[in-house]
């Protein structure tokens, strides 16, 4: 087996690169107006872990500068001297949250190598690897000089060459690496005439920053796990002879998921209607209604002592409560792990539930703080409505749990494709619980029809057909999935469709009361 050595090598600049590093300068910029031999000095002195070099061969043809400020600087108006303390870097702050760009150049003869898409890369790794917000610089838009008198305003070139009308060599490429423009650096460089002096303001956030996603203080300072272990509970409907039949059911599936190391488990919609298996004779749907909400207080108290002692996050289905004001909600109740209990109420009743149970609809719809990150949930109905997953998604939740509970498989089927588009759209995790098995003694739960699954977003990091477990129909199991966040975040920033990114604010809002 035979070797050959490496050709092309993106490193770390090293002070006993200032000898090649200079004379490229010339041949980019000109002699004399590039970094001096000090200037590089400093850069590699202040920040060594942001500056690299492409060495082809062993000849330096490219070179890459950056160093770290904080956002409030880097975001505001500045000039290129300003911010980089004279071309030496000098205002680098090792506490800074976010990454300055501050040049890069290459070799005109090896420009075929990409060797500028490489050094955006490691660019945007150094940024990951260091937690910052992001990457923000100034950038040249050498073909405004051109349309200057089409386009006297610099942000009316910046959104030709957005919208395609225009190309521009260097602001095309930055947007192709996943750069967004913020605004324009007015006076910028003044030297740069080809730029009219002007810069586009360039930013691109990091899809594992972690600021939006710190749990609250009640919860420790903890963040975003890597990893978060799934399990959801395909529930069967039986008759049981006492309320601690029905517990002992809850528990077992429980138990197998904290064995499982599961950091949440799902159990489905209208789960606890089981308990009216245990009436004497069959309750009319008012009645039913009525009687089950009684076990609120009990359901609770058992659920929370559960999630403490078998240390998970419970999604607890949902079950007919009982408001102050008299009217029955179906409610979904979270039980955190930490002894917090959470509640989401359906939003929208089916027909069935508002003719037979005269359920009513809630209110709120808000993300629910978890040691894994913000979670949502949508009970059943409430999935085939998208602009409930997408408040969720807009607040910060990076899963949403469906607890549902259809009668057959076209009903089924409308929960699971709205479940399926929610996770492509919103790019989310999706997780549905659902009820198998029949009650009939039980108005309006004599049967059951249901195939739960854990659902992703539809790319490349994820499983092929967008489900990540799911379990045979109409059988008794549990699902178990890892899902990773950092890949989810990723995807968002940088997909192959990048659904939360594109939208179009300008055209459209949804506006919740």
């Amino acid at each position: 087996m035979t070797a050959t050595r490496t050709k092309l090598v993106i490193r770390n600049a090293k002070p006993k690169d200032i000898a090649g590093i200079r004379p490229l300068y010339d041949k980019v910029y000109g002699v004399d107006d590039g970094y001096t031999v000090d200037q590089i000095a400093g850069q590699i002195n202040k920040f060594p872990d942001g500056q690299f070099v492409a060495e082809f061969e062993g000849q330096i043809v490219g070179h890459c500068v950056t160093f770290v400020i904080d956002s409030a600087t880097a975001l505001s108006q500045h000039t290129w001297n300003e911010i980089t303390g004279g071309g030496f870097a000098a205002r680098h702050d090792p506490e800074g949250d976010m990454l300055y760009g501050m040049d890069v150049i290459v070799d005109s003869e090896f420009r075929r190598l990409r060797i500028g898409q490489r050094f955006y890369k490691v660019r945007q790794d150094l940024c990951q690897w260091l937690e910052l917000k992001g990457i923000v610089f100034g950038g040249r838009m050498p073909g405004y000089h051109r349309h200057q008198k089409e386009f006297p305003n610099p942000a009316d070139y910046i959104e030709a060459v957005k919208a395609s009308k225009l190309r521009d060599p260097v602001l095309s490429f930055q947007l192709r690496q996943g750069f967004e423009v913020v605004g324009v650096l007015k006076n910028y460089m003044p030297e740069d005439t080809d730029s009219c002096g002007h810069a586009t303001q360039m930013f691109w956030r990091n899809p594992l920053e972690q600021e939006a996603i710190k749990a609250k203080p009640s919860l420790g300072d903890t963040s975003l796990p890597e990893r978060v272990r799934l399990a959801t509970v395909q529930f069967q409907m039986r008759r049981i002879n006492s309320i601690d039949e029905f517990e002992q059911q809850v528990e077992y599936f429980v138990d197998i998921a904290s064995d499982y190391r599961a950091d949440f488990v799902t159990f489905p919609e209208l789960f606890t209607l089981q308990l009216l298996s245990l009436e004497s004779k069959p309750l009319g749907p008012a009645d039913a209604i009525a009687r089950i909400s009684e076990y609120t207080p009990r359901f609770i108290a058992f659920m929370e002592r559960l999630a403490v002692s078998y240390n998970i996050n419970i999604i607890g289905g949902s079950h007919p409560s009982r408001m102050p004001d008299g009217d029955i909600h179906n409610v979904a109740y979270i039980f955190l792990r930490d002894g917090s209990v959470h509640t989401q109420q359906k939003l929208h009743p089916t027909p069935s539930e508002r003719t037979w149970w005269n359920i009513k609809g809630g209110e709120g719809n808000s993300v629910i703080h978890t040691d894994c990150g913000p979670i949502g949930v949508m009970i059943c109905y409430d999935s085939e409505f998208p602009e409930i997953a997408r408040h969720l998604v807009d607040q910060g939740a990076l899963i949403l749990f469906v607890p549902f509970c259809t009668d057959e498989r076209r009903g089924y089927l409308r929960v699971r494709y709205c479940s399926q588009a929610r996770a492509v759209e919103n790019q989310c995790y999706v997780v549905m619980s659902g009820v198998v098995g029949n009650l009939p003694n039980v108005e309006n739960m004599d049967i059951h029809y249901a195939e739960s699954c854990i659902l992703t977003p539809s790319d490349f990091p994820f499983s092929r057909d967008g489900i990540a477990a799911d379990v045979a129909p109409n059988t008794e199991t549990v699902a178990i999935a890892d899902l990773s966040l950092s890949d989810l975040l990723t995807a968002r920033q940088s997909g192959a469709v990048q659904n939360l990114k594109d939208r179009r604010f300008d055209l459209y809002r949804v506006v919740w009361k």
